[in-house]
């Protein structure tokens, strides 16, 4: 946990309850939990405003409207190489299955006379 091993851990436990006593690390914890929260809450609320504002500006609507991205996939070919990466021939779970069943059919053809002769 943050590249600090287990002696380590160990005497930053020993040193914090010798410098604040066992009573008071409690309501450090409590203080430290609160803060975190709070920086979270400032977090998420600058990710919402932000969201906000961009779409109160509509900035993404401009920008979906001067790339055009049905020309843009058209010009890279998107809908051709789509097509040419459909691998229905290729399967290799169905590879393994007939090699599985080949090899059931060997042994069977091996076995076959010996179990005929007990």
């Amino acid at each position: 946990m943050f590249g600090i091993g287990g002696g380590e851990l160990f005497v930053i436990i020993a040193v914090v309850l010798m410098l604040f006593g066992s009573d008071k690390i409690p309501d450090i914890a409590r203080g430290l939990a609160k803060g975190m929260a709070q920086i979270k809450n400032a977090t998420n609320d600058i990710k919402h405003e932000i969201t906000k504002s961009v779409e109160e500006s509509g900035v993404v609507e401009d920008i979906k409207e001067s790339v055009k991205i049905d020309e843009l996939k058209k010009s890279v070919g998107y809908d051709e190489l789509r097509d040419s990466m459909k691998m229905d021939h290729f399967n290799p779970l169905a590879d393994v299955q007939n090699e599985i069943e080949k090899t059931q059919e060997d042994i069977e053809n091996m076995t076959g006379p010996i179990k005929r002769m007990k």
